[in-house]
């Protein structure tokens, strides 16, 4: 039998505060998302004036990034890059450059989901909020 790592509620509360704080730290208005290994939402956090939208967005980036267990940003280029029929793939809402996995001994064990600002601004936010996790 196998044993994996999973994101507990403190976890994600200190991949939140940790990704709010570079947030603030740059001014931006976004909205986070934290999700366990199987895409189910831990913590959704949108920031003052962050857009609506960035609450549906932000989540549907982690979810797709845990699921494929690689950053949403592959399959952005997967798609500008001509591979158009992957936009039918299913359970990958958030094709978009922002969803971060976190990787834990190699296996994922959830992932991290921003938007609201500029897509490698939104990863710069989840990679420091994961950074948190010192893994």
């Amino acid at each position: 039998m196998q044993s994996r790592q999973v994101l507990t509620l403190d976890d994600a509360r200190a991949i939140a505060a940790a990704a709010e704080a570079e947030a603030k730290a740059n001014n931006w208005a976004v909205t986070i998302a934290v999700v366990d290994d199987g895409g189910h939402l831990l913590w959704l956090q949108r920031l003052d004036n962050a857009a609506p939208i960035s609450a549906h967005i932000a989540p549907a980036k982690a979810r797709t990034a845990a699921l494929g267990r690689r950053e949403t940003k592959v399959y952005e280029d997967m798609i500008n890059n001509g591979r158009v029929s992957f936009l039918s793939a299913p359970e990958f809402e958030g094709m978009l450059e922002g969803g971060v996995p976190v990787i834990v001994n190699g296996h994922c064990a959830g992932a991290v989901g921003v938007s609201g600002v500029k897509s490698s601004e939104d990863v710069q936010i989840a990679r420091a909020g994961i950074a948190a996790l010192k893994i």
